[in-house]
């Protein structure tokens, strides 16, 4: 079966490739340039260079692909005009069939809450709010598409939670908290959430949305505290000063409280056992 990936030399989407490997997929990876093309080629995929979005070309190369799955964020703020035409393509190619599309999505869209599932409400902050729309578009198509929604990303060092072991210190060495440091984060290591995506790819059922969490919801207080350690102090920080250096929207994401299990998740047979966020944290 080949499936087609985007983002397959980013963060979420490396780990995803080499899930599909590892499950015996062929993958074809579209790639912006040759040297994500040798990361990805070294990973066992085709390498297919091509700048998206590109609604034509995407078309004809999901026509002669088995599934598709999108990872693939561009950083510039064109996240709903990139999306919009990746849909448009796999709406158009996958009309009629049953090939599988998953779609990433992210916890965040639910807004705060204690028990956070799938069955939400839509509270997105600002950064996200557009995407709910392409996902209602998707499932209103018929084709076969599900959605991953996951939470706060780590692993190998890298993710989200970089921002809170890069935070600013304070004249006396503490840490700075995102605000008070009481919100909980819902989180996810990302080779967990890779093999997800595989558990979806071969047993989701059509039009579902799957929140990609490992059940653990820690603070961003406990998160900044195995950064420092035992020794270490940590200190509330200024929204206005995170505002300045995250900007309005992105911090108005990472202030929300978030608990979710991911029991649906779990139900196709998905069991996260990478290490955990405070863990990673602590070295």
């Amino acid at each position: 079966m080949s499936i087609l990936l985007t983002g397959g030399s980013g963060f979420v989407g490396s780990s995803v490739l080499t899930a599909l490997i590892a499950a015996g997929y062929s993958v074809d990876a579209v790639v912006r340039s040759d040297e994500a093309g040798e990361k990805v080629a070294a990973a066992g995929a085709r390498a297919v260079e091509h700048i998206l979005p590109d609604t034509d070309w995407l078309t004809l190369e999901l026509e002669q692909s088995d599934g598709f799955i999108h990872t693939a964020t561009p950083d510039d703020g064109s996240g709903a005009e990139f999306d919009d035409a990746v849909i448009d393509s796999v709406i158009a190619a996958f009309a009629g069939t049953d090939k599988p599309f998953i779609y990433t999505g992210g916890v965040w869209v639910h807004g705060n809450g204690a028990d956070i599932t799938e069955e939400t409400p839509i509270s997105a902050p600002e950064i996200t709010a557009w995407r709910e729309e392409r996902v209602q578009k998707l499932f209103a198509s018929g084709i076969n598409a599900s959605v991953i929604e996951p939470g706060v990303v780590y692993g190998y060092g890298k993710g989200i939670p970089n921002v809170i072991s890069g935070a600013p210190r304070t004249a006396t060495g503490a840490l700075t908290l995102l605000g008070t440091g009481d919100q909980h984060w819902a989180t996810v290591h990302v080779d967990d959430l890779a093999d997800l995506y595989v558990l979806v790819l071969q047993y989701a059922t059509r039009g579902e949305r799957y929140l990609g969490v490992n059940g653990e919801s820690v603070t961003v207080r406990q998160l900044a505290e195995a950064v420092v350690g035992p020794d270490g102090e940590v200190a509330p920080g200024d929204l206005a000063t995170t505002e300045g250096a995250l900007g309005k929207g992105f911090t108005e994401a990472l202030l929300l409280d978030q608990q979710a299990s991911g029991a649906k998740a779990r139900a196709l047979g998905w069991n996260p056992t990478r290490p955990s966020i405070l863990s990673e944290l602590a070295g």
